[in-house]
């Protein structure tokens, strides 16, 4: 479960990179909970592809996370904050 969120999490940051099937493929996956057969029967592909195109969305994410820690840095910056009302301003903007 904790991979999940943090794959959602990195998704949040990274998401706009992919391309339209590899976001509504995760989005499918990660957020509407469609398992591989019925996201094959609503694409019109088979279960093997959908689960590598979401292997090859997950990879990128996490080569993405580790290359530029968006997601780390965000982390630490909001750790540090004691404000709340600013905290939420912040969590905003990130």
């Amino acid at each position: 479960m904790e991979r999940q969120i943090y794959l959602g999490n990195l998704f949040a940051i990274y998401g706009d990179l992919f391309t339209k099937k590899q976001q509504v493929c995760f989005e499918d996956y990660y957020f509407n909970n469609l398992t591989l057969s019925e996201m094959s029967e609503n694409y019109g592909i088979t279960r093997n592809a959908i689960h590598k195109r979401l292997k090859e969305t997950e990879e990128k994410l996490l080569f993405y996370e580790n290359t530029l820690r968006i997601y780390e840095k965000n982390k630490k910056i909001l750790a540090l904050i004691q404000d709340k009302a600013l905290k939420e301003k912040i969590e905003e903007i990130l």
